[in-house]
């Protein structure tokens, strides 16, 4: 049987790449942790790290032993949260969402959702997927908006993923571009443009649709809000590709459709995989109400 104990150890074996730094975060000698490592090994029949000079890496059995750990710990977690909640007085409800879904697809829904449970806390944190997937496992968060860009949806092991919408990457430009007036466009036409990113993310994402056009991709600003892009662009500073449901009715710039192929982000609800007592019927209710919203825009 494995130890979980010493799962827990070679997790942080493998977060600091060495025993020594492990020992000290987990107040251990580094004596202690080699030996629960050595134990570990003895029980699987498998080297579970590869030792050098330069620290120590994760072998194969290794790799899926930490990702069994991930899984357990976020379990534990989760547990813990439900735990609590057990004993709490008030119903609460822990929504994560990215900041330009919530703004147009989680008001009315709250507000719903709120005139029917008015007995039910709701708190809502502003995260982006890759922070908001792990707190559902962790079981600090009841419900998730998030997204994936072209590609398979986020769905790690407890979570399960309901598609909410498409959301196209439409392009912006200044009202006054020669290429305005279009009722769409192939990305190819812009090739000599320069390009804002309204996020850090798209930069892959349109380097990859830029190569496919046949240009090399020039970036003026690597922005981190939508709401900024838009700004540079209606100052002239260059282009910008944005996801409908991000754009604002701002002056001095139009969006334009582009022809595919075309990048889309894509939109879904995340939820625990688990049971979450007496607060799964909120769950479930604000989940229906979540995906009904899409046919509100």
């Amino acid at each position: 049987m494995i130890d979980v104990h010493r799962l827990t150890i070679l997790r942080e074996v493998a977060r600091h790449g060495s025993f020594n730094r492990a020992a000290g975060a987990l107040r251990f000698t580094p004596s202690a942790v080699s030996q629960h490592i050595a134990a570990l090994e003895r029980s699987l029949g498998h080297p579970v790290v590869e030792r050098s000079t330069r620290g120590v890496t994760l072998t194969e059995p290794g790799r899926l032993l930490v990702e069994a750990a991930e899984a357990i710990a976020a379990e534990l977690a989760g547990a813990r949260q439900r735990i609590e909640r057990l004993g709490a007085e008030r119903a609460t409800l822990t929504v994560a969402t990215f900041a330009s879904g919530g703004r147009r697809l989680l008001p009315a829904a709250l507000a719903a959702f709120a005139a029917e449970h008015p007995q039910v806390e709701l708190t809502i944190l502003e995260r982006e997927p890759e922070d908001s997937l792990p707190l559902l496992r962790e079981g600090k968060a009841d419900l998730a908006l998030a997204y994936h860009f072209d590609g398979p949806a986020p769905a790690p092991s407890g979570v399960e993923w309901t598609p909410l919408l498409a959301d196209p990457l439409r392009v912006v430009l200044p009202s006054g571009h020669r290429l305005a007036g279009r009722a769409s466009l192939h990305l190819a036409e812009l090739g000599g443009e320069r390009w804002i990113l309204g996020c850090l993310k798209t930069a892959g994402l349109l380097g990859r649709y830029a190569e496919l056009a046949g240009f090399e991709l020039r970036v003026s600003c690597a922005a981190t809000d939508y709401l900024f892009a838009q700004s540079l662009v209606t100052a002239g500073i260059g282009v910008a590709l944005i996801p409908e449901i991000a754009l604002t009715a701002a002056p001095g710039v139009v969006a334009v459709p582009l022809e595919a192929p075309s990048p889309s982000r894509f939109i879904g609800l995340a939820t625990g995989a688990r049971e979450r007592g007496a607060a799964q019927p909120y769950i479930d209710r604000l989940k229906a109400l979540l995906t009904a919203a899409p046919a509100a825009l």
